[in-house]
């Protein structure tokens, strides 16, 4: 990370205020280093006198960064409009970049990323510290989401084994499914199961509302008296929650490399097959209803 760029408190006042970046919360000392660090990426260090780079300054969508800065932060207003507002437009990008019907949890696992989740020492890793308001806050979301896509077919592709000439195929390739994902697979779904169970039942009835019964963020948020912003951001953290102890449990019960585990992972994430979390979800939960 470039150092931010020393920029004059009045000019950071003044743009904090066209930004209407307290309405987020957004303090003036946080979005002044919001816009340093935006000038240390993109204004050359060799023209960086105050006129060029109020000039900078002034051509960025400064509502958008505002609004950037004030999720990064985990501002809850900040997040629901957020939510509300990009969602939708997330999730009709994710559906024309991605045909194979994967739009949907490619949107959504940006908005884990998104919102970020807390380390040891409370700070925050949101991917949108790297949002430094050159183009409009939906087109930078458009291409994060864009170079996701195409890092997911790379990942696929480069595990793929290369073909044999000289091999005659026994049955069509498409039926046909490596040794070591067939294990992987055979491997991870009781795992699977045994994370989920092991989740809260209010995270599991969050999960099974959104998986299982396809009700959207809003609705489930009714259902359960939450933000809508609260239901996203506790389905990502039951997600990390799963997969952490899938991948512990890998590594600890199995004997998996670290290699080993996140190749495995990227070939369920780039082509699921018969590996859905609804079906697990609706299986734990039955048993559940049958004894009440």
């Amino acid at each position: 990370m470039h150092p931010p760029v020393p920029l004059d408190r009045t000019i950071a006042a003044r743009l904090h205020a066209q930004a209407h970046a307290d309405r987020w919360g957004v303090t003036i000392d946080a979005f002044q280093l919001a816009l340093g660090a935006s000038a240390a990426r993109g204004v050359p260090a060799s023209a960086r006198g105050p006129a060029e780079v109020e000039r900078y300054l002034g051509s960025l969508h400064l509502d958008d960064l505002a609004l950037a800065c004030a999720c990064a932060a985990g501002q809850e207003a900040a997040w629901e409009h957020f939510v509300r507002e990009f969602r939708p437009v997330l999730r009709r990008a994710a559906s024309a970049i991605d045909s194979t019907g994967n739009g949907r949890e490619l949107a959504d696992s940006l908005f884990t990323d998104l919102f970020g989740l807390g380390t040891g020492s409370g700070a925050r890793a949101s991917l949108f510290r790297y949002f430094h308001g050159r183009s409009s806050l939906a087109t930078w979301l458009r291409a994060v989401l864009s170079q996701r896509h195409v890092d997911r077919v790379r990942a696929a592709r480069r595990f793929a084994p290369l073909p044999d000439e000289n091999a005659l195929p026994s049955r069509p390739p498409s039926a046909q499914e490596p040794a070591d994902r067939k294990r992987f697979l055979a491997l991870i779904r009781p795992l699977l199961a045994l994370a989920v169970a092991a989740l809260a039942a209010r995270d599991r009835l969050r999960l099974s509302s959104y998986y299982a019964q396809d009700l959207t963020l809003a609705e489930i948020g009714r259902l359960l008296g939450e933000h809508e912003a609260t239901v996203s951001r506790q389905l990502a953290r039951a997600r990390r929650a799963i997969r952490d102890s899938v991948e512990r449990q890998l590594r600890d019960a199995h004997g998996l490399s670290e290699t080993a585990i996140r190749e495995g992972l990227a070939s369920i994430v780039a082509d699921a097959g018969s590996l859905d979390l609804a079906d697990v979800l609706r299986k734990i939960d039955a048993p559940e209803r049958s004894t009440r």
